[in-house]
């Protein structure tokens, strides 16, 4: 965890949480959500920017919390479309990325949940530089925050892909925590349904997310339609094999109301061909009661090291249609800029002494 002195992080506080701990200072309960709107509403970044506070108080805030911003490293903007690539550092050295993505319908934000990740997919920029550290949820607001100061209020972030460095649902109390604070009416107040939560398939948190009854989209990351397949790809179906993960998503499914979407990497020569579209669509066909399943299809980014090519996407969308699923290919963004997960923090961490 980042060095905080021995001060609590103020942007992680809830504004119930928040009154507890001014309470203790004996401050009224009513500041709570003074500085709360400070935070998440004016942004500000010192606690002498709190014009409506004494200076008395604003140097008992000081003393007992810490407002920390993460600062842009580096920001690369695509000469194809309106994508921008941010590597931040955090208040502790360590690196982590982020995209602003622009759509018709509005403009995501796909952010990171650690620093590393533990999972070990074959096809990841992260993987071969390991696991360090959880990200607390004032760190992941702080690289939407970074980024809405960019950009003009009507340029904001008006949706959150949780899809970035690290396995979210591995760093589970303080992503909730975030998706609390995100959508809180006194602060971002965005609505749930605009975030999408990406998972390698955790089964038990995919268990206890399913009781938050967060309106959330969750996003399972399959790839593979064969456990021999899966494994090879993705560490994590050795613990939790399909027949366990698609329980898991049926569960989910049968709890919120809410349809999974399961993202598949097309690639080339590995989990694209007839046997395995027909493969996935006995394996997802019965998930969902009726309704069609819906694969969201990724042409598989082109890592150094990995050897992995990008299959078709168009051509296994129409494979998987023949075999009842509803498929999608993601559209392509950022590709001049390495906007894929993981590969500009790992460029600037192979380039440090």
């Amino acid at each position: 965890m980042p060095e905080n002195n021995g001060k609590i992080e103020i942007l992680g506080l809830l504004p119930e949480q928040l009154k507890t701990e001014l309470s203790a200072m004996g401050a009224p309960a009513f500041r709570a959500k003074q500085i709360f709107r400070w935070l998440h509403v004016k942004r500000v970044g010192e606690f002498s920017e709190m014009t409506d506070q004494s200076k008395q108080f604003q140097n008992d805030l000081e003393s007992r919390f810490c407002i920390k911003r993460i600062n842009i490293v580096q920001k690369l903007a695509s000469n194809t479309d309106d994508t921008v690539k941010y590597l931040y550092r955090l208040s502790d050295g360590n690196l982590v990325e982020a995209v602003r993505m622009v759509y018709h319908h509005g403009v995501t934000a796909c952010i990171s949940t650690q620093v590393g990740c533990k999972m070990g997919c074959k096809f990841c920029a992260s993987a071969p530089l390991g696991f360090i550290r959880n990200l607390t949820a004032a760190e992941m607001l702080g690289q939407i925050y970074a980024m809405d100061a960019d950009y003009p209020e009507d340029a904001h972030i008006s949706g959150i892909v949780l899809m970035g460095i690290g396995e979210p649902l591995d760093n589970y109390d303080n992503v909730m925590q975030f998706l609390r604070l995100i959508s809180h009416k006194d602060g971002r107040n965005m609505s749930l349904r605009h975030v999408s939560l990406s998972t390698c398939g955790l089964v038990p948190m995919i268990d206890r997310l399913a009781e938050e009854e967060f309106p959330l989209t969750l996003s399972v990351s399959l790839h593979a339609a064969t456990d021999e397949k899966r494994s090879a790809l993705m560490p994590v179906n050795r613990k939790y094999p399909l027949d366990t993960l698609l329980a898991a998503c049926k569960r989910y499914f049968d709890k919120t109301g809410r349809r999974i979407t399961f993202e598949y990497a097309v690639i080339a020569g590995e989990n694209d061909t007839p046997e395995y579209a027909a493969a996935l669509g006995r394996r997802l066909r019965p998930v969902f009661s009726g309704q069609r399943p819906h694969v969201n299809l990724i042409p598989v980014n082109p890592v150094s090291g990995t050897g992995f090519q990008a299959g078709s996407a168009q051509k296994f969308q129409k494979m998987l249609e023949k075999e009842g699923l509803n498929a999608t290919v993601r559209r392509t963004l950022g590709d001049d800029i390495k906007a894929a997960c993981g590969q500009l923090r790992r460029d600037n961490m192979e380039k440090e002494p």
